[in-house]
């Protein structure tokens, strides 16, 4: 196999390289603007780029690397970050007309964190208005594609993120994910993907709607998206941990992946529901890939699945509590019109009805299905104390064409011949997001058509070490991130 190109090499491998001299900041990052350059026109993936103020950075740890002291753990790695996220000095917009020409004057947290650890920020990335799709596009700066198929999204509502992944144009990325904007964008692109545990990574600074978060909106989480798991973690260790107001009083530390041998794991598998039955592409990829693991000794539980927990749950208390979440975005004439469907609900779209409800609830109502959600949490504590990890889809369709036509709520996907509704792509993710547990998502197969599947790995509240670690054994067999055919 010919030598890959810088920019494809994992963020590991890159930084291992700077450290030892064998290419510098200022190199690697001149690296990343001639591959989007060449590419990112294609792609419409990274819209905002301060090269000044990287050039800067890159200067700055090349002169401490060559200083030859301990450096940190980032020390001149070029990334950006999803547009979500406030970036000190860069525009950061939300992808929302409002924020068009928004510059924050501070960092969110997980900004700050990674450039503490030495990392040189130097764009952000594409997404969703408000982050609410599960494509990438807006009014600002428009759609991005997919690099294994330009007339497909790379998912969202990370999707610019995972598209510069994918196809090489950054060293890493941070995005968010509230119903999978992390983990079906991995999917989409091909690329690894971790879903923090809920309430380990601060989201000051994350942009939801025009006055920001200034707390910790509830189910949302910040993560990774990368070229490998190794890269996933590395990244995790460095934006987890206490919020700043907080850290006086307590730290973080994760516990370790529950085993160190592949073969120790205890793998349970739910690959398809009659709830959201998977496509043909999706079931084929992730059936070869728990025979992979069969054929290498390990054994799968396929009819695995937490005891007296209704799949349904998650359409009746996960998407509420999603939507909820989600509602300090919709206000104005939006939110009059959501509380007139509540009203009168005739002629609307049951997604729609349900988006309206949970934006116009009651506080008492919410409280009633934040107890259902502890219910349900306490039904996969005890799962997992009989498993280590649960094998599941990310989506039940792989990469599907633009869709921009029509609303989320009015939408459908043509999926092996039948018309399902467009809003079943976050069922498989919004079913472990919404109780707040970690998954890593890796890349299996390509499939006939030539686009990526992936699979969720997940695990226990606070196993996050436990998910990859197995995340990463899967990768290790089944061969992980591969470059897109155009884009090598």
């Amino acid at each position: 196999m010919a030598e890959r190109a810088l920019g494809l090499l994992s963020a590991t491998e890159l930084l291992s390289k700077l450290r030892d001299r064998e290419v510098s900041s200022r190199e690697l990052l001149a690296h990343f603007t001639q591959r989007r350059a060449t590419y990112n026109d294609q792609l419409n993936a990274i819209v905002t780029v301060d090269d000044e103020a990287a050039e800067r950075a890159a200067l700055a740890a090349d002169e401490q690397l060559a200083a030859g002291a301990q450096t940190p753990p980032l020390l001149g790695l070029p990334m950006t970050i999803k547009d979500a996220i406030a970036t000190k000095g860069m525009r950061s917009t939300g992808g929302a007309v409002e924020l068009a020409d928004h510059v924050p004057d501070a960092d969110a947290q997980v900004v700050a964190h990674v450039r503490s650890a030495g990392a040189v920020v130097f764009g952000k990335t594409n997404l969703p208005r408000w982050s609410a799709d599960v494509q990438a596009y807006n009014e600002i700066f428009g759609t991005t594609n997919n690099p294994w198929d330009l007339s497909c999204g790379p998912g969202g509502s990370s999707g610019g993120a995972a598209a510069a992944i994918a196809a090489g144009l950054t060293g890493a990325e941070i995005g968010s994910d509230i119903g999978g904007s992390v983990r079906l964008p991995a999917h989409f692109a091909g690329v690894c993907g971790h879903k923090p545990s809920f309430g380990i990574v601060p989201q000051l600074g994350y942009i939801s709607h025009t006055s920001y978060q200034t707390g910790e909106p509830d189910v949302n989480v910040l993560g990774p998206i990368a070229r490998s798991v190794d890269d996933c973690e590395l990244l995790l260790d460095v934006i987890a941990g206490p919020r700043q107001d907080l850290a006086s009083a307590w730290k973080l530390t994760l516990p370790p992946a529950r085993h160190e041998r592949p073969s120790d794991f205890r793998v349970g598998a739910h690959l398809d529901d009659p709830s959201v039955p998977v496509s043909a592409e999706v079931a084929e990829a992730l059936d070869m890939a728990v025979q992979a693991l069969e054929t290498s000794g390990i054994n799968v539980d396929r009819t695995a699945w937490p005891q007296d927990l209704a799949f349904e749950d998650v359409r009746d208390v996960g998407l509420p509590l999603i939507s909820a979440a989600t509602s300090p975005a919709r206000g104005g004439q939006a939110f009059e019109a959501m509380q007139q469907i509540v009203l009168d609900p005739t002629g609307h779209p049951e997604t729609q009805q349900m988006r309206s409800r949970a934006t116009a609830m009651f506080h008492r109502d919410w409280l009633l299905l934040s107890e259902q959600r502890e219910l349900n949490r306490h039904k996969w504590t005890r799962f997992f104390g009989d498993f280590d990890v649960l094998l599941a889809p990310v989506a039940h369709v792989a990469a599907f064409p633009h869709q921009q036509e029509g609303t989320l709520y009015d939408r459908t996907l043509l999926v092996d011949g039948v018309e399902r509704p467009y809003t079943e792509v976050i069922m498989w993710t919004s079913q472990f997001g919404y109780v707040g547990l970690p998954s890593t998502v890796v890349p299996v197969a390509v499939s006939p058509r030539g686009v990526p599947v992936g699979i969720q790995v997940v695990g226990p509240h606070l196993g996050d070490r436990t998910t990859l670690a197995f995340a990463r054994h899967l990768e290790e067999l089944l061969g992980g991130y591969q470059v897109p055919p155009n884009f090598t």
